[in-house]
């Protein structure tokens, strides 16, 4: 009898994900990490980056933007902020983000306020979306 991981992905507004699985790769704020079947009980933060999972040969890449993995009896939930499938991200979205986030950290440079941090993380975020589409 093959043992495998059941994978949530939650974020505020709906369920995106709820699949059995084989392996789990997690972008943790330590680094990233990897579950497989019999991983020990398990709480971390996660960053903006990129969640992929294997079932069977395939391999399936979900994009989220920070939250929390808790590892337990063979379950791997995650609370995202947010959370994407590779398959459902708008790439013309993405790159008009990109730009947008790129013009604000221009402004910066010549002498407007802007919220570098928050600027940082939304191109990060457009970048990996970006990224996932090709």
């Amino acid at each position: 009898m093959s043992v495998s991981l059941h994978l949530e992905v939650v974020t505020p507004d709906k369920q995106l994900l709820s699949e059995d699985v084989d392996y789990v790769s997690l972008p943790g704020f330590e680094g990233e990490f990897g579950v497989l079947p019999g991983h020990i009980s398990y709480v971390s933060a996660l960053r903006i980056g990129i969640l992929s999972y294997v079932q069977g040969a395939v391999r399936e890449r979900v994009f989220i933007s920070g939250g929390f993995a808790e590892v337990m009896d063979n379950t791997v939930t995650v609370l995202a902020e947010s959370a994407e499938s590779a398959r459902d991200i708008d790439a013309s979205r993405a790159e008009r983000a990109r730009e947008r986030a790129e013009q604000r950290l221009r402004q910066e440079r010549v002498g407007e306020q802007v919220d570098m941090a928050r600027a940082q993380a939304a191109l990060q975020r457009a970048t990996l979306r970006i990224n996932m589409c090709r």
